[in-house]
């Protein structure tokens, strides 16, 4: 079966990957960036297409799109395990660039400055996660653990 309305037949000012070389990828939409990960498509769908219906699983919020599992990734149709895969890893990658490297020196004076800690690093996780935080006694960071995590039953998750 032969592709149809392949990305290599668009101008090649439309590419994705091409525009990311021309412009650069700050002047790319998500579902253009998604495409570059996905790479190719289907013989029914372009990799862009794809892209699109993986945003509206987050509902077209990248944050939101950071707390789909790899398993409602390959929902979409034309997303496999390895896509899936792939579109999973860029999300965490953006979470811990995000979140950056942990400050050496950070300092809690209140609870409320540790919940927004805690908040920054946990929450993306799908099931319950027990994290410890060791502080020295000027309640300095000394590092950051996850003891163990917890897998909701599936029957029990929320959809996507």
């Amino acid at each position: 079966m032969e592709l149809k309305n392949t990305i290599k037949e668009w101008p090649k000012d439309d590419r994705p990957r091409e525009k990311f070389l021309a412009i650069g990828a700050n002047n790319l939409s998500n579902s253009e960036l998604l495409a570059i990960l996905i790479h190719n498509g289907t013989p029914e769908r372009s990799a862009l297409a794809l892209a699109k219906d993986v945003l509206k699983l987050g509902n077209d919020d990248l944050n939101e799109l950071g707390t789909i599992s790899v398993k409602q990734l390959t929902a979409v149709k034309g997303i496999g395990e390895a896509k899936a895969v792939t579109i999973a890893a860029a999300m965490e990658l953006g979470r811990r660039r995000q979140m950056g490297r942990m400050p050496e020196k950070q300092r809690f004076t209140t609870s409320k400055e540790m919940a927004v800690f805690l908040k920054e690093r946990l929450k993306d996780y799908q099931h319950e996660v027990f994290a410890v935080i060791y502080l020295n006694r000027s309640n300095k960071i000394l590092s950051f653990d996850i003891i163990s995590t917890g897998e909701l039953p599936e029957r029990l998750q929320t959809p996507g």
